[in-house]
Protein backbone atom coordinates (compact mmCIF):
# COMPACT_ATOMS: atom_id res chain seq x y z
CA UNK A 1 0.00 0.00 0.00
CA UNK A 2 2.61 2.30 0.93
CA UNK A 3 4.28 1.73 -2.74
CA UNK A 4 1.18 2.32 -4.16
CA UNK A 5 0.89 6.08 -2.66
CA UNK A 6 4.27 6.90 -3.65
CA UNK A 7 3.55 5.88 -7.29
CA UNK A 8 0.34 8.08 -7.26
CA UNK A 9 -1.20 4.57 -8.45
CA UNK A 10 -5.06 4.92 -9.15
CA UNK A 11 -7.89 2.76 -8.14
CA UNK A 12 -11.21 2.61 -10.31
CA UNK A 13 -13.27 1.92 -7.44
CA UNK A 14 -12.68 2.37 -3.33
CA UNK A 15 -15.58 0.70 -1.64
CA UNK A 16 -15.89 1.61 1.92
CA UNK A 17 -17.58 -1.20 4.37
CA UNK A 18 -16.62 -4.77 4.59
CA UNK A 19 -20.18 -5.91 4.78
CA UNK A 20 -22.26 -8.27 2.18
CA UNK A 21 -22.86 -5.34 0.18
CA UNK A 22 -19.41 -3.68 0.43
CA UNK A 23 -18.48 -6.95 -0.99
CA UNK A 24 -20.69 -7.69 -2.92
CA UNK A 25 -19.86 -4.70 -4.80
CA UNK A 26 -16.47 -5.31 -5.13
CA UNK A 27 -16.47 -8.73 -6.33
CA UNK A 28 -19.11 -7.28 -9.37
CA UNK A 29 -16.38 -4.07 -9.66
CA UNK A 30 -13.81 -6.25 -10.10
CA UNK A 31 -15.10 -9.18 -12.19
CA UNK A 32 -15.99 -6.33 -14.49
CA UNK A 33 -12.00 -4.90 -14.92
CA UNK A 34 -12.24 -2.45 -12.12
CA UNK A 35 -9.44 -1.97 -10.37
CA UNK A 36 -10.90 -1.77 -6.91
CA UNK A 37 -9.71 -1.65 -3.17
CA UNK A 38 -11.94 -2.48 -0.13
CA UNK A 39 -11.18 -1.27 3.30
CA UNK A 40 -12.83 -2.58 6.36
CA UNK A 41 -12.52 -0.57 9.84
CA UNK A 42 -12.93 -3.83 11.48
CA UNK A 43 -13.64 -7.60 10.30
CA UNK A 44 -15.63 -8.16 7.12
CA UNK A 45 -19.16 -8.87 8.20
CA UNK A 46 -18.25 -7.78 11.66
CA UNK A 47 -21.60 -5.74 12.16
CA UNK A 48 -25.03 -6.16 10.60
CA UNK A 49 -23.55 -8.72 8.08
CA UNK A 50 -22.60 -11.39 10.59
CA UNK A 51 -25.81 -10.48 12.61
CA UNK A 52 -29.17 -11.48 10.95
CA UNK A 53 -31.53 -14.12 10.92
CA UNK A 54 -29.24 -15.93 8.41
CA UNK A 55 -31.93 -16.87 5.93
CA UNK A 56 -31.90 -16.24 2.21
CA UNK A 57 -36.00 -15.70 2.13
CA UNK A 58 -38.48 -13.30 0.03
CA UNK A 59 -39.72 -11.99 3.75
CA UNK A 60 -43.49 -13.34 4.04
CA UNK A 61 -44.41 -10.75 6.52
CA UNK A 62 -43.52 -8.22 3.99
CA UNK A 63 -46.53 -8.61 1.72
CA UNK A 64 -48.42 -7.45 4.63
CA UNK A 65 -47.12 -4.11 4.02
CA UNK A 66 -47.41 -4.40 0.27
CA UNK A 67 -43.49 -4.24 -0.48
CA UNK A 68 -44.68 -6.96 -3.50
CA UNK A 69 -41.57 -5.56 -5.66
CA UNK A 70 -38.95 -5.96 -2.66
CA UNK A 71 -40.42 -9.71 -2.35
CA UNK A 72 -40.12 -10.37 -6.02
CA UNK A 73 -36.75 -9.71 -6.20
CA UNK A 74 -35.96 -11.55 -2.92
CA UNK A 75 -37.73 -15.16 -4.17
CA UNK A 76 -35.85 -14.32 -7.59
CA UNK A 77 -32.50 -13.88 -6.15
CA UNK A 78 -33.21 -16.92 -3.44
CA UNK A 79 -32.82 -19.09 -6.35
CA UNK A 80 -29.76 -17.59 -7.75
CA UNK A 81 -28.01 -18.17 -4.38
CA UNK A 82 -28.77 -21.32 -3.86
CA UNK A 83 -27.65 -21.98 -6.99
CA UNK A 84 -24.29 -20.04 -6.87
CA UNK A 85 -23.29 -20.73 -3.09
CA UNK A 86 -24.88 -24.46 -2.52
CA UNK A 87 -22.43 -25.01 0.42
CA UNK A 88 -23.21 -22.17 2.67
CA UNK A 89 -27.15 -21.58 1.83
CA UNK A 90 -29.49 -24.38 1.70
CA UNK A 91 -33.36 -25.44 1.54
CA UNK A 92 -35.45 -24.98 4.70
CA UNK A 93 -38.79 -25.80 5.11
CA UNK A 94 -40.80 -23.54 7.64
CA UNK A 95 -44.15 -24.39 9.32
CA UNK A 96 -46.61 -21.80 10.94
CA UNK A 97 -48.75 -22.65 13.45
CA UNK A 98 -52.24 -20.99 12.36
CA UNK A 99 -53.70 -18.97 15.44
CA UNK A 100 -56.70 -17.62 13.83
CA UNK A 101 -57.64 -14.39 16.17
CA UNK A 102 -54.16 -13.09 14.88
CA UNK A 103 -54.38 -13.68 11.06
CA UNK A 104 -57.49 -15.30 9.49
CA UNK A 105 -56.56 -18.19 7.54
CA UNK A 106 -57.36 -17.08 4.18
CA UNK A 107 -54.80 -14.41 4.59
CA UNK A 108 -52.11 -16.72 5.30
CA UNK A 109 -53.40 -18.82 2.43
CA UNK A 110 -53.47 -15.84 -0.03
CA UNK A 111 -50.23 -14.24 1.35
CA UNK A 112 -48.81 -17.90 0.61
CA UNK A 113 -49.86 -18.21 -2.63
CA UNK A 114 -48.13 -14.92 -3.54
CA UNK A 115 -45.44 -16.03 -1.79
CA UNK A 116 -45.59 -19.57 -4.62
CA UNK A 117 -45.79 -17.22 -7.61
CA UNK A 118 -44.60 -14.09 -7.25
CA UNK A 119 -41.06 -15.64 -9.10
CA UNK A 120 -40.06 -18.64 -10.61
CA UNK A 121 -39.70 -21.73 -8.23
CA UNK A 122 -37.03 -23.61 -9.75
CA UNK A 123 -35.86 -25.96 -6.75
CA UNK A 124 -38.31 -25.43 -4.14
CA UNK A 125 -41.40 -27.11 -2.89
CA UNK A 126 -45.10 -24.92 -2.88
CA UNK A 127 -46.31 -24.36 0.62
CA UNK A 128 -49.44 -26.46 1.95
CA UNK A 129 -51.83 -26.27 4.41
CA UNK A 130 -50.49 -29.28 7.54
CA UNK A 131 -51.97 -30.79 10.09
CA UNK A 132 -49.85 -30.99 13.62
CA UNK A 133 -49.81 -34.48 14.96
CA UNK A 134 -49.00 -35.72 18.74
CA UNK A 135 -45.33 -36.38 17.65
CA UNK A 136 -45.38 -32.48 16.47
CA UNK A 137 -43.50 -29.78 19.28
CA UNK A 138 -45.69 -27.57 19.23
CA UNK A 139 -48.39 -27.48 22.12
CA UNK A 140 -51.05 -29.20 21.38
CA UNK A 141 -53.74 -26.32 21.24
CA UNK A 142 -52.18 -25.63 17.96
CA UNK A 143 -53.64 -28.57 15.16
CA UNK A 144 -53.59 -26.62 11.87
CA UNK A 145 -50.89 -24.67 10.32
CA UNK A 146 -49.32 -24.11 7.11
CA UNK A 147 -45.93 -24.71 5.34
CA UNK A 148 -43.91 -23.09 2.62
CA UNK A 149 -40.11 -23.11 1.49
CA UNK A 150 -37.08 -20.57 1.72
CA UNK A 151 -33.28 -21.17 2.73
CA UNK A 152 -30.76 -20.50 5.17
CA UNK A 153 -27.60 -19.03 5.07
CA UNK A 154 -24.11 -18.69 7.16
CA UNK A 155 -24.63 -14.97 6.71
CA UNK A 156 -20.72 -14.19 7.64
CA UNK A 157 -19.31 -16.62 5.31
CA UNK A 158 -21.24 -15.30 2.43
CA UNK A 159 -19.31 -12.43 3.22
CA UNK A 160 -16.40 -13.64 3.23
CA UNK A 161 -16.98 -15.63 0.00
CA UNK A 162 -17.63 -12.27 -1.56
CA UNK A 163 -14.19 -10.73 -0.28
CA UNK A 164 -12.42 -14.18 -1.96
CA UNK A 165 -14.15 -13.98 -5.08
CA UNK A 166 -13.42 -10.01 -5.23
CA UNK A 167 -9.69 -10.84 -4.52
CA UNK A 168 -9.51 -13.68 -7.00
CA UNK A 169 -10.63 -10.94 -9.29
CA UNK A 170 -8.10 -8.75 -8.32
CA UNK A 171 -9.23 -6.59 -5.84
CA UNK A 172 -7.49 -5.54 -3.04
CA UNK A 173 -8.75 -6.09 0.57
CA UNK A 174 -8.23 -4.25 3.71
CA UNK A 175 -9.05 -4.93 7.04
CA UNK A 176 -8.41 -3.21 10.17
CA UNK A 177 -8.29 -0.02 8.18
CA UNK A 178 -10.62 2.77 8.56
CA UNK A 179 -11.20 5.43 6.01
CA UNK A 180 -10.62 8.76 7.97
CA UNK A 181 -11.04 11.57 5.31
CA UNK A 182 -12.05 11.62 1.74
CA UNK A 183 -11.89 14.43 -0.77
CA UNK A 184 -12.10 15.51 -4.04
CA UNK A 185 -8.51 15.53 -5.95
CA UNK A 186 -7.68 15.57 -9.83
CA UNK A 187 -7.26 11.89 -9.47
CA UNK A 188 -11.00 11.33 -8.51
CA UNK A 189 -10.50 10.90 -4.71
CA UNK A 190 -7.52 11.33 -2.68
CA UNK A 191 -8.11 8.89 0.82
CA UNK A 192 -6.99 8.78 3.83
CA UNK A 193 -6.64 5.30 5.57
CA UNK A 194 -5.71 4.14 9.29
CA UNK A 195 -4.74 1.24 10.19
CA UNK A 196 -4.95 -0.89 13.85
CA UNK A 197 -1.52 0.51 14.35
CA UNK A 198 -3.03 3.84 13.82
CA UNK A 199 -0.86 4.37 10.95
CA UNK A 200 -2.19 6.56 8.02
CA UNK A 201 -1.79 5.73 4.35
CA UNK A 202 -2.83 8.10 1.18
CA UNK A 203 -4.84 6.11 -1.85
CA UNK A 204 -6.30 7.62 -4.80
CA UNK A 205 -9.42 6.35 -6.37
CA UNK A 206 -11.78 7.70 -9.49
CA UNK A 207 -14.98 7.07 -7.55
CA UNK A 208 -15.54 6.14 -3.81
CA UNK A 209 -18.75 3.69 -3.27
CA UNK A 210 -20.11 4.15 0.70
CA UNK A 211 -20.91 0.63 1.61
CA UNK A 212 -20.71 1.41 5.24
CA UNK A 213 -23.86 -0.17 6.45
CA UNK A 214 -24.83 1.40 10.00
CA UNK A 215 -22.37 4.44 9.38
CA UNK A 216 -23.46 4.93 5.98
CA UNK A 217 -24.94 8.49 7.24
CA UNK A 218 -22.22 9.07 9.65
CA UNK A 219 -19.38 8.87 6.79
CA UNK A 220 -20.71 11.92 5.29
CA UNK A 221 -20.21 13.66 8.55
CA UNK A 222 -17.22 12.28 10.13
CA UNK A 223 -14.96 11.40 6.53
CA UNK A 224 -16.46 13.57 3.88
CA UNK A 225 -17.94 17.16 5.66
CA UNK A 226 -21.19 16.60 3.56
CA UNK A 227 -24.72 16.36 4.65
CA UNK A 228 -25.81 12.76 3.74
CA UNK A 229 -28.58 12.48 0.91
CA UNK A 230 -31.12 10.14 2.84
CA UNK A 231 -31.77 9.26 6.33
CA UNK A 232 -31.52 5.75 7.96
CA UNK A 233 -32.99 4.25 10.88
CA UNK A 234 -31.37 2.36 12.81
CA UNK A 235 -33.30 -0.81 13.85
CA UNK A 236 -31.75 -3.12 16.53
CA UNK A 237 -32.82 -6.91 15.73
CA UNK A 238 -31.72 -9.73 18.42
CA UNK A 239 -31.32 -13.40 18.41
CA UNK A 240 -30.43 -15.97 21.38
CA UNK A 241 -29.28 -19.39 20.19
CA UNK A 242 -30.28 -21.99 23.25
CA UNK A 243 -30.16 -26.01 22.98
CA UNK A 244 -31.91 -27.64 20.27
CA UNK A 245 -36.05 -27.18 21.06
CA UNK A 246 -36.62 -30.16 19.03
CA UNK A 247 -35.56 -32.82 16.46
CA UNK A 248 -37.56 -32.09 13.29
CA UNK A 249 -35.62 -30.73 10.16
CA UNK A 250 -38.33 -27.60 10.13
CA UNK A 251 -38.03 -24.48 11.18
CA UNK A 252 -40.66 -22.96 12.77
CA UNK A 253 -42.28 -19.19 12.37
CA UNK A 254 -44.31 -17.70 15.35
CA UNK A 255 -46.87 -15.07 15.39
CA UNK A 256 -46.98 -12.94 18.20
CA UNK A 257 -50.02 -10.71 19.70
CA UNK A 258 -47.92 -7.48 19.09
CA UNK A 259 -48.30 -8.56 15.27
CA UNK A 260 -44.93 -9.29 14.84
CA UNK A 261 -43.53 -13.19 13.99
CA UNK A 262 -40.69 -14.89 15.73
CA UNK A 263 -38.06 -17.74 13.96
CA UNK A 264 -37.34 -20.58 15.44
CA UNK A 265 -34.34 -22.52 13.43
CA UNK A 266 -32.10 -25.72 13.24
CA UNK A 267 -28.72 -24.17 13.88
CA UNK A 268 -25.76 -25.86 13.85
CA UNK A 269 -26.90 -29.14 13.92
CA UNK A 270 -27.47 -28.83 18.30
CA UNK A 271 -29.19 -25.60 18.57
CA UNK A 272 -32.47 -23.58 17.92
CA UNK A 273 -31.90 -19.86 17.02
CA UNK A 274 -34.78 -17.90 18.09
CA UNK A 275 -35.27 -14.38 16.48
CA UNK A 276 -35.70 -11.91 15.43
CA UNK A 277 -36.13 -8.87 17.61
CA UNK A 278 -37.61 -4.72 15.98
CA UNK A 279 -36.12 -1.90 18.67
CA UNK A 280 -35.60 1.63 17.54
CA UNK A 281 -31.76 1.69 18.23
CA UNK A 282 -30.17 5.62 18.66
CA UNK A 283 -26.15 4.77 20.15
CA UNK A 284 -23.10 3.34 18.60
CA UNK A 285 -23.88 0.77 16.14
CA UNK A 286 -20.48 -0.59 17.57
CA UNK A 287 -21.94 -1.40 20.77
CA UNK A 288 -25.44 -2.83 20.05
CA UNK A 289 -26.17 -5.42 22.31
CA UNK A 290 -29.29 -7.47 23.63
CA UNK A 291 -31.24 -6.50 26.74
CA UNK A 292 -33.20 -8.60 29.01
CA UNK A 293 -36.68 -7.39 27.50
CA UNK A 294 -35.75 -8.33 24.03
CA UNK A 295 -34.67 -12.16 25.80
CA UNK A 296 -38.22 -12.42 28.22
CA UNK A 297 -40.04 -10.90 24.48
CA UNK A 298 -38.04 -14.18 22.18
CA UNK A 299 -38.40 -16.73 25.52
CA UNK A 300 -42.22 -15.75 25.93
CA UNK A 301 -42.78 -16.29 22.61
CA UNK A 302 -41.29 -19.60 22.22
CA UNK A 303 -43.07 -20.72 25.36
CA UNK A 304 -46.20 -19.88 24.02
CA UNK A 305 -46.05 -22.72 21.11
CA UNK A 306 -43.65 -25.13 21.78
CA UNK A 307 -44.13 -28.13 24.77
CA UNK A 308 -40.37 -28.02 25.36
CA UNK A 309 -40.38 -24.83 27.73
CA UNK A 310 -37.23 -22.55 27.70
CA UNK A 311 -35.55 -20.35 30.04
CA UNK A 312 -32.67 -17.43 30.54
CA UNK A 313 -30.20 -20.10 31.94
CA UNK A 314 -30.56 -22.35 28.71
CA UNK A 315 -28.96 -19.74 26.60
CA UNK A 316 -25.35 -20.56 24.98
CA UNK A 317 -25.28 -17.83 22.62
CA UNK A 318 -26.73 -14.11 21.71
CA UNK A 319 -26.37 -11.65 18.98
CA UNK A 320 -27.70 -8.07 17.93
CA UNK A 321 -27.36 -6.19 14.76
CA UNK A 322 -28.23 -2.85 14.10
CA UNK A 323 -29.71 -2.33 10.24
CA UNK A 324 -29.61 0.77 8.62
CA UNK A 325 -33.12 0.62 7.19
CA UNK A 326 -34.16 3.46 4.95
CA UNK A 327 -36.56 6.12 7.26
CA UNK A 328 -39.46 5.94 5.25
CA UNK A 329 -41.46 7.98 8.76
CA UNK A 330 -43.62 4.36 9.55
CA UNK A 331 -44.89 4.46 12.83
CA UNK A 332 -43.34 1.23 14.04
CA UNK A 333 -39.91 -0.49 14.06
CA UNK A 334 -41.28 -3.80 12.13
CA UNK A 335 -42.72 -1.25 9.85
CA UNK A 336 -39.65 0.06 8.31
CA UNK A 337 -39.14 -1.25 4.57
CA UNK A 338 -36.14 -3.47 3.85
CA UNK A 339 -36.04 -2.43 0.20
CA UNK A 340 -32.92 -0.50 -0.51
CA UNK A 341 -31.80 2.70 -2.61
CA UNK A 342 -28.34 4.22 -3.67
CA UNK A 343 -27.61 8.10 -3.98
CA UNK A 344 -24.70 8.39 -6.68
CA UNK A 345 -23.57 12.22 -6.84
CA UNK A 346 -20.19 12.93 -8.98
CA UNK A 347 -18.50 16.30 -9.97
CA UNK A 348 -18.51 17.86 -13.40
CA UNK A 349 -19.32 14.17 -14.96
CA UNK A 350 -16.66 12.86 -12.85
CA UNK A 351 -15.27 11.49 -9.23
CA UNK A 352 -18.92 9.75 -8.27
CA UNK A 353 -19.72 8.85 -4.80
CA UNK A 354 -21.96 5.93 -4.30
CA UNK A 355 -23.75 5.56 -1.50
CA UNK A 356 -25.78 2.48 -0.32
CA UNK A 357 -29.11 2.84 1.96
CA UNK A 358 -30.96 0.37 3.25
CA UNK A 359 -31.05 -3.21 2.14
CA UNK A 360 -31.46 -6.74 3.53
CA UNK A 361 -28.95 -9.96 2.93
CA UNK A 362 -30.93 -11.95 0.49
CA UNK A 363 -31.01 -8.94 -2.21
CA UNK A 364 -27.42 -8.34 -1.95
CA UNK A 365 -26.05 -9.20 -5.06
CA UNK A 366 -28.64 -7.77 -7.20
CA UNK A 367 -28.07 -4.16 -4.86
CA UNK A 368 -24.55 -4.63 -6.16
CA UNK A 369 -24.67 -5.41 -9.89
CA UNK A 370 -27.29 -2.30 -9.97
CA UNK A 371 -24.99 -0.06 -8.13
CA UNK A 372 -22.08 -1.62 -10.41
CA UNK A 373 -24.09 -1.08 -13.26
CA UNK A 374 -24.27 2.75 -12.29
CA UNK A 375 -20.83 3.18 -11.61
CA UNK A 376 -19.80 1.98 -14.84
CA UNK A 377 -21.56 4.80 -16.53
CA UNK A 378 -18.37 6.82 -15.82
CA UNK A 379 -15.87 3.57 -16.31
CA UNK A 380 -16.67 2.69 -20.49
CA UNK A 381 -14.20 0.16 -20.42
CA UNK A 382 -15.96 -2.21 -17.88
CA UNK A 383 -17.54 -5.27 -18.95
CA UNK A 384 -20.95 -6.44 -18.62
CA UNK A 385 -22.80 -7.75 -15.33
CA UNK A 386 -21.83 -11.40 -14.35
CA UNK A 387 -22.61 -12.32 -10.55
CA UNK A 388 -25.89 -13.80 -11.91
CA UNK A 389 -24.43 -17.57 -12.78
CA UNK A 390 -20.87 -16.92 -10.98
CA UNK A 391 -20.32 -19.98 -8.57
CA UNK A 392 -18.76 -18.28 -5.12
CA UNK A 393 -15.55 -19.62 -4.21
CA UNK A 394 -15.74 -23.19 -2.67
CA UNK A 395 -19.18 -23.72 -4.26
CA UNK A 396 -18.19 -25.84 -7.10
CA UNK A 397 -19.51 -28.90 -6.62
CA UNK A 398 -22.96 -30.88 -8.17
CA UNK A 399 -24.23 -31.86 -4.17
CA UNK A 400 -23.16 -31.79 -0.48
CA UNK A 401 -23.55 -35.60 -0.58
CA UNK A 402 -21.07 -36.42 -3.45
CA UNK A 403 -18.61 -34.06 -2.31
CA UNK A 404 -18.92 -35.53 1.70
CA UNK A 405 -18.51 -39.16 -0.15
CA UNK A 406 -15.67 -37.32 -2.12
CA UNK A 407 -13.66 -36.03 1.08
CA UNK A 408 -14.74 -39.04 2.90
CA UNK A 409 -12.53 -41.39 0.15
CA UNK A 410 -9.87 -39.16 -0.10
CA UNK A 411 -9.05 -38.53 4.02
CA UNK A 412 -11.01 -41.56 5.41
CA UNK A 413 -9.76 -41.15 8.74
CA UNK A 414 -11.50 -37.58 9.19
CA UNK A 415 -15.05 -38.30 11.05
CA UNK A 416 -18.55 -37.80 8.96
CA UNK A 417 -19.62 -35.22 11.51
CA UNK A 418 -16.15 -32.95 10.73
CA UNK A 419 -16.34 -33.57 6.81
CA UNK A 420 -20.37 -32.34 7.20
CA UNK A 421 -19.04 -29.01 9.23
CA UNK A 422 -16.24 -28.74 6.12
CA UNK A 423 -18.79 -29.45 3.61
CA UNK A 424 -21.04 -26.58 4.55
CA UNK A 425 -18.74 -23.52 5.74
CA UNK A 426 -15.99 -24.02 3.15
CA UNK A 427 -17.10 -26.67 0.57
CA UNK A 428 -14.48 -27.11 -1.70
CA UNK A 429 -12.39 -24.19 -0.26
CA UNK A 430 -11.36 -26.94 2.63
CA UNK A 431 -9.04 -28.87 0.15
CA UNK A 432 -6.45 -25.61 0.98
CA UNK A 433 -6.27 -26.55 4.24
CA UNK A 434 -6.54 -30.72 3.75
CA UNK A 435 -4.38 -31.30 0.40
CA UNK A 436 -1.41 -33.30 1.40
CA UNK A 437 -2.69 -34.25 4.82
CA UNK A 438 -2.61 -38.26 5.44
CA UNK A 439 -3.67 -38.64 8.92
CA UNK A 440 -5.02 -36.52 12.11
CA UNK A 441 -1.63 -35.78 13.09
CA UNK A 442 -1.11 -33.90 9.98
CA UNK A 443 -4.10 -31.42 11.09
CA UNK A 444 -2.00 -30.22 14.00
CA UNK A 445 -3.04 -29.54 17.30
CA UNK A 446 -7.22 -30.17 18.37
CA UNK A 447 -7.94 -26.92 19.80
CA UNK A 448 -11.64 -28.38 20.81
CA UNK A 449 -14.47 -30.26 19.12
CA UNK A 450 -12.31 -30.57 15.85
CA UNK A 451 -11.13 -27.45 15.23
CA UNK A 452 -7.62 -28.70 14.27
CA UNK A 453 -4.32 -26.16 13.74
CA UNK A 454 -4.48 -26.56 9.94
CA UNK A 455 -7.89 -25.30 9.34
CA UNK A 456 -7.38 -21.91 12.14
CA UNK A 457 -3.66 -21.26 10.04
CA UNK A 458 -5.61 -20.76 6.89
CA UNK A 459 -8.29 -18.99 8.29
CA UNK A 460 -5.42 -16.56 9.18
CA UNK A 461 -3.61 -16.50 6.33
CA UNK A 462 -6.17 -16.82 3.25
CA UNK A 463 -9.87 -15.29 4.79
CA UNK A 464 -8.60 -11.98 6.92
CA UNK A 465 -9.15 -13.80 10.55
CA UNK A 466 -7.04 -11.63 12.92
CA UNK A 467 -8.13 -12.50 16.26
CA UNK A 468 -10.50 -15.32 18.50
CA UNK A 469 -13.64 -13.86 17.54
CA UNK A 470 -13.51 -14.08 13.68
CA UNK A 471 -11.91 -17.41 14.16
CA UNK A 472 -14.49 -18.90 16.29
CA UNK A 473 -18.10 -16.27 15.35
CA UNK A 474 -17.55 -15.44 11.60
CA UNK A 475 -15.05 -17.85 10.36
CA UNK A 476 -16.71 -21.09 11.94
CA UNK A 477 -19.22 -21.53 14.22
CA UNK A 478 -17.12 -22.94 16.72
CA UNK A 479 -17.61 -20.69 19.65
CA UNK A 480 -20.46 -22.79 20.66
CA UNK A 481 -18.34 -25.66 21.27
CA UNK A 482 -15.26 -24.94 22.89
CA UNK A 483 -14.25 -24.37 26.63
CA UNK A 484 -12.95 -21.13 28.49
CA UNK A 485 -9.77 -23.05 28.98
CA UNK A 486 -9.59 -24.11 25.13
CA UNK A 487 -10.26 -20.57 23.96
CA UNK A 488 -7.86 -18.75 26.37
CA UNK A 489 -5.85 -21.36 24.29
CA UNK A 490 -6.53 -20.70 21.05
CA UNK A 491 -6.36 -17.09 21.31
CA UNK A 492 -2.65 -17.63 22.48
CA UNK A 493 -1.87 -19.05 19.56
CA UNK A 494 -3.53 -16.46 17.43
CA UNK A 495 -1.39 -13.82 19.32
CA UNK A 496 1.90 -15.98 18.63
CA UNK A 497 1.24 -16.76 15.01
CA UNK A 498 0.19 -12.61 14.70
CA UNK A 499 3.06 -11.69 16.17
CA UNK A 500 5.73 -13.74 14.34
CA UNK A 501 3.75 -12.25 10.52
CA UNK A 502 3.86 -8.69 11.98
CA UNK A 503 7.21 -8.38 13.14
CA UNK A 504 8.72 -8.35 10.48
CA UNK A 505 5.84 -7.96 8.42
CA UNK A 506 5.25 -11.44 6.06
CA UNK A 507 2.84 -11.23 3.05
CA UNK A 508 0.98 -13.95 1.10
CA UNK A 509 -0.34 -13.92 -2.44
CA UNK A 510 -3.57 -13.14 -3.21
CA UNK A 511 -5.57 -12.64 -6.36
CA UNK A 512 -3.07 -10.12 -8.19
CA UNK A 513 -1.76 -8.48 -5.26
CA UNK A 514 -0.02 -8.99 -2.12
CA UNK A 515 -2.12 -8.75 0.66
CA UNK A 516 -0.66 -8.04 4.81
CA UNK A 517 -2.16 -10.32 7.50
CA UNK A 518 -3.84 -7.65 9.68
CA UNK A 519 -2.76 -7.12 13.10
CA UNK A 520 -4.70 -8.95 15.88
CA UNK A 521 -7.43 -6.95 17.56
CA UNK A 522 -8.36 -7.78 21.02
CA UNK A 523 -11.84 -10.23 21.20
Amino acid sequence: MQGAAQQREIYDLLVIGGGVNGTGIAADAAGRGLKVLLCEMNDLASATSSNSSKLIHGGLRYLEYYEFRLVHEALAEREVLLKNAPHIISPLRFQLPHRAHLRPAWMIRAGLFLYDHLAKRATLARSESIKFTDSSPLKPIMTKGFEYSDAKVDDARLVICNALAAQQQGADILVQTKCVQAQRCTEGWCVVLQDSSNKQTTVYAKAVANAAGPWVASLFKDVLQAKSPKKIRLVKGSHIIVPRIHSQPQAFILQNEDGRIVFVIPYEDNFSLIGTTDVEYKGDPSAVCIDQEEIDYLIDVCNQHFKQQINATEIVSSYSGVRPLLNDESDSAQAVTRDYTFEIEDLAGKSPLLSVFGGKITTYRKLSEAAVNKLCEYFPQATAAWTKNAVLPGGDFESKSELQALLQLQYPWLETDLIRRYVRSYGTLCQKFLTGATSLADMGKDFGAGLYQQEVDYLLAHEWASCIEDVLWRRSKMGMYLSAEQSSDLEAYISRVQAAVNEPPLSYEGGNSTQRLPQQQAS
